[in-house]
């Protein structure tokens, strides 16, 4: 990175720390300018390559031309009302639920990845007549205050007082950390065996549904043993819960597949959509099933900027993009290839104690050994600024900061895998 005497980075940095009433933590000093396709410049003329897809956002790469001259020509002709339907927001609808299992017909639009849980959390509940939900430690569904109160992840919560009621948490098979000591071979799905003795132990009798990411992203990119979801599922119909599922990071082809529940061949009776979706544009979704909406009066569902025609536009470009470009299959192949590479790093360092994932979404455990697992969040900080620096933008996140997020647009090259992958071996060389 450049270190010009008064640099445009220095000068912006300073003026959100003046003026930004944030708390925003910067994962490295980088102010970002323009971007196309998996690259990025900042403010100073620096190149990087990404492997962060703006906080897993952009799927169809960033500036997509398709993508822009969809939102241009919107703005130009309608920019937003909710009261009324639009031809853009109606096209939207039924694509979408084209795309999904027959039986989730509805589809609801808001605007951010916390609204649509909220929205999720409010049919569950009105549906069943009941309050409690099912959620998992290290699950996370956002910040406002419905969706904080059922993250499994405590210093979100810190701070801010008692949760919304009805909570509960069960342990999510985090396989390289099992909190039960069980290695995936012989555990024999302990974590799903257990779900009645949590339940029976905690609830008053009114428990409503069960959320669940396909994989948790913000816990530290964990994926659950093939097999795992379903039998949550399972258990879910068993108790007759409405089962939520959470792709708002794992949807758009993230996981190789359009969208991840494809991979179980899973029945949710609701899905929660966002990031992907808009791949960029501030847009978000709930999609269900009739006799679950309908539950609901005329009017007790709303967003002011939820389903608005510019953004439904925008993602409406997505999915053309996604379906022309095929996508999701170029992120299994692209993601197989960057996975081989992954691991090839992980036999010749010691540090990185796992590489997991699927698509194109990986997480890179540092470690300080891998019989003790000692997390090194510190060192994993030092190895994202280097990187970064080195012209790699990559982030770290994880229970413990000691998880690098491995995450590019979905239309990276090969290419710029391989410069990207040389870039972060030079660096761990050195660390």
């Amino acid at each position: 990175m450049k270190k010009n005497k008064e640099s445009f980075t220095e000068k912006f940095l300073n003026l959100s720390k003046k003026y930004e009433g944030t708390t925003f933590n910067w994962q490295a000093p980088v102010v970002w300018d323009h971007a196309r396709g998996a690259e990025i410049w900042d403010v100073d003329g620096n190149h990087y390559i990404d492997w962060t897809s703006g906080v897993l956002v952009t799927n169809v790469g960033h500036a997509h031309p398709k993508l822009a001259a969809a939102i241009s020509r919107q703005s130009e002709r309608l920019l937003n009302t909710f009261d009324f339907p639009t031809p853009e927001r109606l096209s939207l609808a039924q694509k979408i639920v084209d795309l999904f299992p027959e039986h989730l017909d509805k589809v609801f639009f808001a605007t951010t990845g916390s609204e649509a849980i909220d929205i999720a959390m409010r049919i569950a509940k009105r549906f069943t007549r009941k309050y409690e939900i099912l959620s998992f430690w290290g699950g996370f569904h956002g910040r406002s205050f419905g969706p904080m109160s059922l993250s499994g992840i405590g210093k979100i919560k810190h701070g801010f007082g008692p949760s919304l009621p009805g909570a509960i948490f069960a342990p999510y098979p985090y396989c390289y950390r099992c909190p039960f000591q069980k290695e995936p071979q012989d555990c024999n799905f302990l974590c799903v065996n257990v779900l009645d003795t949590i339940v029976d132990s905690q609830s008053t009798g009114n428990l409503a549904a069960l959320i669940i990411e396909p994989y948790q992203g913000t816990a530290g990119f964990i994926f659950p043993p093939v097999g795992y979801l379903k039998m949550v599922e399972d258990w879910a119909k068993k108790r007759d819960l409405v089962f939520i599922l959470d792709e708002i990071q794992s949807s758009y082809g993230r996981t190789g597949k359009m969208w991840a529940l494809e991979h179980e061949n899973l029945r949710p009776n609701i899905v929660t959509l966002g990031k992907g979706m808009g791949s960029g544009v501030p847009i978000s979704a709930i999609v269900t099933e009739n006799r679950i909406l309908a539950a609901l009066q005329t009017g007790e569902l709303s967003s002011t900027l939820g389903g608005n025609p510019l953004c439904c536009a925008g993602a409406l470009a997505v999915l053309e993009i996604m379906k022309e470009e095929k996508l999701a299959e170029k992120a299994e192949k692209t993601g197989a290839y960057l996975k081989e590479k992954l691991f090839k790093l992980k036999d010749k360092y010691e540090i990185i104690g796992d590489v997991r994932g699927i698509g194109l979404v990986y997480g890179i455990e540092f470690v300080k050994d891998r019989q003790s697992k000692e997390p090194m969040p510190d060192v994993t900080k030092e190895i994202v600024l280097k990187c970064v620096r080195s012209g790699l933008m990559v982030g770290k996140l994880g229970i413990y900061g000691n998880v690098m997020r491995v995450a590019p647009p979905l239309i990276i090259e090969m290419e710029l895998i391989d410069k990207s992958v040389d870039i972060l071996d030079k660096i761990l060389s050195e660390i």
